[in-house]
């Protein structure tokens, strides 16, 4: 995407990124930029680093090396700061593999709670906000459901729902097909496409390549920690 004065208008930006898990290099200097409103599939053997940089971007990892700008929030290397964290998560919201919902919240209070208590939104625009992302993402009518009585696939969107809660310009999304069926994998990319628009950007690490062409607009090919191609 370009921007009014016809520059890319970066929103993710990635720069030699260097983590270690004992001797293990599993960021090896990553670097990649992602425009706004692109969707970018991280692609790679297990190991390869696609997580371990979602997670890194999202504040969750702290990396040794290098540094991470997302839409101007900049994380250096090191343990992320307070202050630089807070204002992270207005800019980032993430789906993990396995939804991590909190198991005794009903799916809207999974949705508000975050809004609510981290970033002091009133709890009545808070509901108001969750029901419309939960209707949105089709399931309104499972508000009330703790996640145990939740389908994988409703699971999934209610975390994508929290994800989306504070309305941050940049989703990060691991592995999101990996316990779906086709039909429901279809399902998803299309829902994904709505959700994507000029102003949100998704950056999904994936091992399917089929879900990656039907919705990526750049595929980043990762080994060994760096980006091998597609930049």
């Amino acid at each position: 995407m370009e921007s009014a004065d016809g520059m890319t208008d970066v929103v993710v930006s990635v720069r030699e990124v260097r983590l270690s898990r004992g001797t293990r290099l599993v960021l090896a200097g990553m670097t990649f930029d992602v425009a706004r409103g692109e969707v970018v599939a991280l692609m790679g053997l297990s190991g390869s680093g696609k997580t371990t940089i979602l997670r890194s971007i999202a504040a969750l990892e702290t990396f040794e090396g290098g540094s991470i700008d997302v839409d101007r929030v900049v994380l250096p290397s090191g343990v992320c700061p307070a202050p630089v964290a807070r204002q992270l998560r207005r800019k980032v919201g993430m789906v993990f593999q396995f939804h991590c919902l909190f198991d005794h919240l009903t799916a809207i209070k999974n949705v508000t709670l975050a809004p609510v208590l981290a970033h002091g939104i009133a709890p009545d625009d808070a509901e108001r906000r969750a029901r419309e992302l939960l209707k949105v993402l089709g399931v309104e009518h499972r508000a009330n459901a703790l996640p145990r009585e939740l389908s994988g696939g409703e699971a999934q969107r209610v975390a994508i729902a929290r994800a989306l809660a504070v309305d941050p310009p940049v989703l990060l999304m691991d592995e999101p097909t990996a316990s779906l069926d086709p039909e429901r994998r279809t399902e998803l990319a299309a829902l994904l496409r709505e959700l994507v628009s000029r102003d949100r950007t998704l950056i999904v690490a994936t091992h399917d390549e089929e879900f990656a062409g039907s919705l990526a607009t750049r595929v980043l090919r990762l080994s060994d920690g760096v980006v091998r191609a597609g930049v």
